[in-house]
């Protein structure tokens, strides 16, 4: 490891880790349900005490009305026991420095520009049709949601970076599972507090995680362009941090944004994809009507960014699926500064951790909040809605920068992808989840493919 990499590794098992706080409740056998009971209980806000800590896990629209949008500033992101991973990238810091770091990224994220990724991202698309070929032929079973974050990983690289994916996208999709898997954190802790560790070595699968991933910011950027384009992501990075007028884009700065996008951009697209093939395998009608829609929209011709607007169902399915298994379930914020919540006193320091998963399940806000029903997001539904109980992406300035690109991304690979293949989930019905930094599947997402064409 190298001497970063060394030093993030000495800071696994501490005490005040959140891996170590939240591994009872990740590891608990159905997590969500207790969330649900508890929540319940305790009228959307449930307290806990832990030691010196307070944290208060809320679930009613009108909190994150008051922490996402009216009183956001009061309320600023945690992102403790993930700073190896992001470092300070956009998706960690607040205030100003927030806002010179988000706003020239802006621009690469506008609707206008989506057309013009479209035709990299059906690249990355090809190769893992060719790819699923192969499996179809050979019956083999496979992890769908490694499969599902090399593809967007090579999505993300090619579009935003100019680059083909320069590491190996299934060992850092291990290498992820082990720094995300909180029973390694307390295994550390553990040994830890036994005495039987002193110094974190790669032999603990988090330490090799890190070690594994601190490596991918420079692959990328010294690896050959793919097509030499100049106006990409990477490159106004890269540009920006040799600008004298603007000191917060130091190289740290550059190699931070990258593992953001490469972790936070790749993650919450292979999870949306995987659950939403899980819930199409026991929909079959379903993922037939996405075939018929692509047909029908364009045809045997390359989708183009104005097609995909046209895909009405197979984006009501993707909305469905982002409601019932959100991978972002919980947003954590610390409190700046005394406020008062539906009732609830606030302390500067206050954890709040905001369940988007509790609310996309209220009946009160849902009717049969646990039947998969994409006609939910029919156009003609979404109004009424109740604002704030649908937050797969967030809500206010904090709004998910690359939402709506992984919504493109998503569409487009579940769209492509059914017309060719049947894929057959293989695993326990419905999948245990655990409740980690993301809501992922326990047992993974075992699948086997039957091609169509």
């Amino acid at each position: 490891m190298t001497s970063e990499a060394q030093a993030y590794a000495q800071t696994l098992g501490e005490e005040q880790s959140i891996w170590f706080k939240i591994s009872p409740f990740a590891n608990a056998d159905d997590p969500m349900a207790v969330l649900m009971r508890l929540a319940a209980r305790h009228g959307g806000c449930i307290p806990i005490s832990f030691r010196s800590e307070r944290i208060f896990i809320l679930s009613e629209v009108d909190h994150f009305r008051r922490v996402l949008v009216d009183n956001v500033d009061n309320y600023h992101k945690y992102f403790d026991g993930l700073k190896p991973i992001f470092g300070k990238a956009m998706i960690t810091v607040d205030g100003a420095l927030w806002q010179k770091v988000r706003q020239p990224q802006q621009s690469y994220f506008h609707p206008a520009v989506y057309a013009d990724y479209i035709p990299f991202l059906m690249v990355a698309l090809r190769k893992k049709i060719d790819e699923w070929a192969g499996m179809a032929r050979r019956g083999t079973s496979f992890e769908m949601l490694e499969q599902t974050w090399s593809l967007a990983a090579d999505m993300i690289c090619r579009a935003l970076f100019d680059r083909e994916v320069p590491f190996n996208p299934h060992t850092v999709f291990g290498a992820v599972k082990a720094y995300t898997d909180t029973s390694n954190h307390r295994s550390i802790r553990l040994k830890k507090v036994n005495g039987g560790l002193t110094d974190v070595t790669e032999a603990e699968p988090p330490a090799r995680a890190i070690g594994a991933w601190l490596t991918l910011p420079e692959a990328v950027i010294s690896a050959a362009p793919w097509q030499g384009r100049e106006k990409t992501l990477l490159n106004m990075m890269l540009d920006a941090e040799k600008d004298p007028e603007k000191p917060d884009w130091d190289h740290q700065q550059v190699l931070d944004e990258i593992k953001q996008y490469l972790w936070a951009g790749t993650e919450t697209t292979a999870l949306t994809l995987g659950w939403t093939f899980y819930l199409l395998s026991r929909h079959p009608e379903a993922a037939a009507r996405i075939r018929r829609e692509g047909w029908e929209v364009y045809g045997d011709r390359e989708p183009t960014s104005a097609d995909i607007e046209k895909l009405t169902f197979t984006r009501s399915v993707m909305l469905e699926a982002l409601r019932l298994y959100p991978p972002a379930w919980a947003l954590i914020r610390t409190a700046v500064a005394d406020d008062e919540i539906a009732g609830h006193k606030i302390k500067a320091g206050d954890r709040i951790v905001l369940c988007p998963y509790v609310a996309h399940h209220d009946p009160k806000y849902w009717d049969d909040p646990e039947a998969f029903r994409p006609e939910r997001f029919d156009p003609g539904n979404v109004k009424k809605r109740v604002k704030y109980s649908y937050l797969p992406f967030g809500a206010g300035k904090r709004f998910c920068l690359g939402g709506q690109l992984s919504q493109i991304e998503t569409m487009l690979a579940l769209s492509q992808l059914l017309r060719r293949f049947e894929p057959e989930y293989l695993g326990q019905v419905p999948p245990p989840v655990a409740a980690s930094v993301t809501l992922i599947p326990k047992g993974g997402l075992p699948f086997r493919l039957r091609e169509l064409l």
